[in-house]
């Protein structure tokens, strides 16, 4: 079988993904990062009254059109305590920034540019029509469609969500994924592996990388290679309606690799499998009707490329969230050889040049089996297929492992 290009593999994994429809209603403090599934519209008219911007005196600005008129002070307007009173002819209120501008004041003088005088006040300054003054309805009014289906909740849009007086927020649901980690030779953390065992890493990176993505994680936890245990775990994953089902390991098809004819006896329709990529080769994408599977390599540094190049994309299209952008452009520290017909991802460091520009400087070990290599790369080289060597200094693109490594 060819192997497939990377991106055709994740143009054909995306193609047919359908962004999850159902919503939900949760309260502001539980809303960050969600996306709306209807228009918001606010509860409320803001600000509720003409407000004054400033510290200073309401008055109307018929009285005061020029320095040196005098009013008189008949009342105090505070945020929470306004003049119940009007403001008549030759006549001022003491306000503070926030207030409610009193019936029959226009303009706001600012308190510095008044004199204190027994009873009132000299201006010193003239003063326009509707200064300093926030009309009633200058940020949204009642009914308004403040913020549109499909925003995400960040913490500006929380802020004024709030403020129109809605306390809670129908989004759209996170996409479930299910995750099911398969080997006999596989142990939970905390365990004491005997022999030929070890300890199963990959469910705990990818579930972290899923939420972050936008999903909640159905942990499936480990199952033995055996087609019943397989089989029932798949069920528990459809029958909890997962949008996603994450196979680790067993996806490829020697004789201890059960995963992939087991989803396929169950119903599966496998669209392709083996990827022109290195590490990763063994990916396998197929679905259950509208369920996704993602079958992915066991080794952990395979599963976590994997996870960073196809379901990290289909989570967020899944999510109606936008990509994360992960692709940059740097410079080789030092030469790369030429490639072979896969597409490699090289863990590197990133690190800056004396004059002030990125370089990319891939570790002397790239065996996939190496968590710790990962652990301490800030990126992945990118080469894609037959590229030629490529010298130090050169332009090179790279995959940033924390997106905002560069800003």
């Amino acid at each position: 079988m060819n192997l497939l290009p990377v991106a055709e593999a994740l143009s054909r994994l995306l193609s047919r993904a359908t962004p999850v429809a159902a919503s939900e209603t949760l309260p502001l403090a539980e809303a960050e990062g969600r996306v709306l599934a209807v228009d918001l519209k606010s509860g409320i008219t803001q600000p509720p009254f003409d407000a004054s911007a400033m510290d200073g005196y309401a008055l109307r600005r018929d009285d005061a059109p020029e320095p040196g008129a005098v009013l008189k002070v008949i009342g105090t307007s505070a945020a929470g305590h306004g003049f119940e009173g009007s403001v008549g002819k030759g006549e001022a209120v003491r306000i503070f920034t926030g207030a409610p501008v009193p019936a029959g004041a226009d303009s706001v003088l600012l308190q510095e540019d008044a004199e204190k005088i027994e009873d009132g006040v000299r201006t010193n300054f003239p003063v326009r029509q509707g200064q300093h003054v926030r009309p009633r309805g200058q940020d949204f009014t009642e009914g308004e469609a403040v913020l549109a289906a499909g925003t995400v909740l960040d913490f500006s849009r929380l802020t004024v969500a709030a403020g129109m007086n809605r306390p809670d927020v129908e989004v759209l649901k996170r996409p479930l994924i299910a995750i099911l980690a398969t080997g006999d030779e596989l142990l939970p953390p905390g365990s004491t592996p005997g022999p030929s065992q070890i300890i199963a890493s990959n469910t705990f990176g990818i579930a972290a990388l899923a939420r972050k993505a936008g999903a909640d994680v159905l942990d499936l936890g480990i199952v033995p290679d055996d087609k019943v245990r397989i089989t029932a775990a798949i069920d528990t994953a459809r029958a909890a309606e997962a949008d996603v089902i994450v196979t680790l390991g067993g996806a490829s098809v020697g004789d201890h690799d059960l995963v992939q004819a087991t989803l396929i006896e169950a119903g599966m329709q496998l669209d392709f499998w083996r990827i022109a990529m290195r590490p990763g080769k063994p990916l396998m994408v197929g679905s259950f009707g509208e369920t996704h599977v993602l079958g992915l390599p066991g080794n952990p540094v395979s599963s976590l490329v994997c996870s960073l190049l196809f379901l990290e994309p289909l989570i967020r299209k899944l999510a109606s969230l936008p990509p994360v952008r992960r692709e940059a452009m740097v410079g080789a520290a030092t030469p790369l050889r030429a490639n072979d017909h896969r597409q490699d991802y090289i863990r590197a460091k990133l690190s800056k040049s004396a004059a002030g520009t990125w370089l990319a400087e891939a570790f002397g070990k790239q065996d996939s089996s190496m968590m710790k290599v990962f652990a301490q790369a800030d990126c992945l080289i990118i080469r894609p297929p037959h590229a030629p060597e490529l010298p130090a200094g050169a332009p090179c693109p790279v995959m940033l492992l924390r997106p905002d490594l560069l800003a």
